[in-house]
């Protein structure tokens, strides 16, 4: 466990070639003493009970050798391939729906982006599936190092979050080091060490680290179909749109697509029925909720605009197998909970595997839902 009191002395080897003696001269610098850090930090009181730890510092300030100091150089090594897809380095103990759960747990949703190498996946995503990859070690604490330090800082609150609540629930330790001030209020910690001032901090109240979360803004906009190439890859069904008469919308962070959402009206003809598909949240932005508001938001903004611009009736359905989705849906007033259905794949003639080995001989569970607004 963390020590009472922690007091670590970083040393760095002195350069007394000919360039770097006379930058010192022109200074007048000690260069013995701007070569030694001393970090010393009293009064740790870590709680009995607690799932996040934050050390907090600017770069240099120590955080990175302290933690590895205390607990060992190996804390934060992950060792992962980026030739493989990080679902195929979980331990191979773990189940398959031990694995989709620990995914989808810390943000990383996407099932696409769990079979790719690692190595085609954002900064953000890697994070995450290093994350994951760190929590599966069965540690008592687990440590991760510059969290957020490569990715957007929206992406960044979007992870912190995620993290958190991923914590909370399955009641994890994470001590996390990260020279970023502005995740506080998203990771919410049960403590933080501030390399900076050199202090431990408890939160005395629920604002002590942090003011209210910030408010993110996001703006919707009818789009063209031009950008569902480059969606498409994180949706679990082909490349291809629905036939039919489709309502595309974008979910914009200032100038930047981060969703996509289509409806296709099927049959039109006197009270049309607009089905939602097609729901995509680039997966460095999940953890905030943003696929049902994106759904709720456009749902409202095409039935208004239909019954404006068409003059008729239309009706706003939901048939999907996507179990995130489901669990936000069936928890919402907006819409109407309608029942399941178990559909059964179809096997080709040609295809050599026994049908009662495949995933698909199960059947694949539909959930239906009716928008029916506030």
């Amino acid at each position: 466990m963390i020590p009472k009191k922690i007091e670590v002395i970083l040393k760095s080897k002195v350069n007394t070639e000919f360039r770097c003696q006379a930058a010192a001269n022109s200074l007048d610098i000690d260069i013995e003493k701007k070569s030694i850090h001393h970090l010393k930090i009293d009064n740790i009181n870590i709680p009995e009970n607690w799932n996040i730890g934050l050390v907090y510092g600017n770069s240099g300030s120590g955080k990175t050798t302290m933690i590895k100091h205390l607990f060992g150089d190996d804390i934060f090594d992950v060792k992962l391939d980026l030739e493989k897809p990080i679902i195929n380095q979980l331990p191979e103990d773990m189940t398959y729906d031990e694995c989709a759960l620990m995914l989808n747990g810390i943000g990383l949703n996407s099932v696409p982006c769990w079979i790719r190498p690692l190595k085609t996946l954002s900064n953000g995503q890697k994070a995450r599936a290093e994350a994951v990859f760190l929590m599966c070690q069965n540690k008592e604490i687990v440590f991760i190092d510059e969290w957020t330090s490569v990715v957007d800082r929206t992406v960044a609150k979007a992870m912190s979050v995620c993290l958190y609540k991923y914590a909370k629930r399955n009641n994890k330790k994470i001590v996390l080091c990260s020279c970023h001030f502005d995740i506080l209020e998203w990771l919410n910690p049960d403590w933080m060490i501030d390399c900076n001032k050199q202090e431990f901090q408890l939160p005395t109240s629920e604002d002590f680290f942090f003011r209210k979360r910030e408010e993110l803004k996001f703006t919707i906009k009818r789009i063209g179909r031009e950008s569902w190439r480059y969606f498409s890859k994180y949706h679990y069904l082909n490349e291809n749109l629905p036939s039919g008469r489709l309502f595309l919308y974008g979910l914009f962070c200032n100038n930047d697509q981060i969703g996509f959402q289509c409806y296709a009206s099927y049959v039109p003809g006197r009270q049309e029925i607009l089905h939602f598909n097609r729901t995509v949240v680039h997966p460095d932005y999940n953890g905030l909720g943003l696929g049902i508001k994106m759904i709720n938001a456009t749902s409202k903004i095409l039935k208004k605009e239909f019954d404006k611009t068409y003059l008729t009736q239309c009706k706003i359905m939901g048939k999907f197998s996507s179990i995130p989705v489901f669990k936000s849906m069936i928890k919402n007033k907006e819409w109407k909970f309608l029942g399941q259905k178990r559909i059964m794949g179809k096997m080709s003639m040609r295809n050599s595997v026994k049908r009662e080995k495949t995933i698909r001989a199960k059947g694949v569970k539909f959930y239906k839902f009716l928008y029916v607004g506030k």
